[in-house]
């Protein structure tokens, strides 16, 4: 069977697990550009609407979109007011310095490298993020949810993460998250490898009668040698 690709969750995995406040966060880019009075109730709309296309995709397995996340607070926002929501979380966006030598230790045994995450930003949001830390190169395929009707743990962003990177048979491919139900349960429900990377958070994500992982790393430097062994 082999490994043809093996294809990565991003936040959490490819990046540093940071617990944060979505209220916080939308407090700061509502704060540079929406008048004093009218942040608080901004930044809550905003929090809420996330918090619940976040619920969606999680119970209803349906995506969403940045766009819609405004919409639904009443909020149309400006192309400066986006800028800030890229740079708002440029800290906790950093790529594991670990990825760029294992990723080119994967490429070196002839393995396609894809991501599949469950996001309500761009494409275009990603890929500044690759291109800036220099592995968008090292990547054959990416499907964000934000461009499909499902998310994780649906099968077909699955079957649309192997499309992406031109991989055909589900047992020859694994997948690596941190989440148990979203990431572990449905790559192994689809028919993939999972490797699951453990963050102090993780128990919070935890659910009865979820399959377990192949493979449980506690950071990315442990992966090689689990791939190595299967192909």
């Amino acid at each position: 069977m082999g490994v043809q690709a093996v294809i990565f969750d991003w936040g959490g995995t490819l990046t540093p697990w940071h617990d944060l406040e979505l209220a916080d966060m939308w407090r700061a880019i509502c704060s540079a550009h929406l008048p004093p009075d009218d942040v608080e109730k901004a930044a809550a709309a905003l929090a809420e609407a996330e918090l619940e296309l976040a619920r969606r995709g999680t119970d209803e397995h349906r995506s969403a979109t940045l766009a819609e996340a405004f919409e639904m607070a009443g909020i149309e926002p400006t192309d400066a007011m986006l800028d800030s929501h890229f740079e708002t979380w440029t800290p906790h966006t950093h790529t594991d310095p670990a990825v760029p030598g294992l990723f080119h230790a994967l490429r070196g045994h002839g393995i396609k490298i894809g991501i599949l995450s469950n996001t309500i930003c761009t494409r275009e949001w990603h890929e500044r993020v690759f291109a800036r830390d220099d592995v968008l190169g090292l990547l054959d395929g990416a499907v964000y949810s934000s461009e499909i009707p499902w998310t994780k743990p649906h099968a077909d962003a699955f079957r649309a993460a192997m499309d992406a990177v031109g991989a055909t048979d589900p047992g020859s491919c694994v997948f690596v998250g941190d989440r148990p139900y979203d990431d572990i349960h449905g790559a192994k429900s689809a028919g993939l490898r999972a490797v699951q990377i453990h963050h102090q958070t993780t128990h919070a994500f935890e659910r009865p009668g979820l399959i377990p992982p192949d493979a449980l790393i506690h950071d990315l430097g442990e992966l090689l040698p689990h791939v190595e062994r299967w192909i």
